[in-house]
C-alpha cells in the first residue's frame, strides 16, 4: 500500500512538474587575426625570406634536426647557407614551410 502510494505522488509530481528553461550567453569571441605569409626562395645557396619581419627561422635537415636558427630582422632578408653541406633541407619561418636544396 505504501509502495502505491509512494508511486503515485512520485508520478504526480514528475506530471506536475514545470520545466525550467536556462539560458546562457556565449563568452567566446571571434578574433580575426591577419597572419602574414612569409616568402621563401633560395638561389645558389642564398636564402630570400621577406614578410617575415621579427619572426624566427628554422632550418631542419631531412633528419628533423635542427641545423641552424636565426631570428629574421627587417622585412627583407638575404642568408647565407653555405655552411651548410649539400643535400635537402626544411625551411620554417612562422607558418610558412618551404623545402629547399642546396647544391
Amino acid at each position: 500500500m505504501i509502495r502505491t502510494l509512494l508511486k503515485i505522488s512520485l508520478s504526480a509530481s514528475l506530471l506536475l512538474s514545470v520545466p525550467v528553461a536556462i539560458e546562457a550567453s556565449s563568452s567566446i569571441e571571434i578574433i580575426d587575426v591577419e597572419t602574414q605569409q612569409a616568402n621563401i626562395s633560395i638561389s645558389e645557396s642564398v636564402l630570400h625570406v621577406s614578410g617575415a619581419n621579427g619572426q624566427m627561422l628554422y632550418v631542419y635537415n631531412v633528419a628533423g634536426v635542427r641545423v641552424m636558427s636565426i631570428k629574421i630582422e627587417g622585412p627583407d632578408r638575404r642568408i647565407d647557407l653555405g655552411s651548410l653541406s649539400k643535400g635537402c633541407y626544411i625551411v620554417k619561418v612562422g607558418k610558412t614551410v618551404r623545402k629547399i636544396s642546396i647544391r
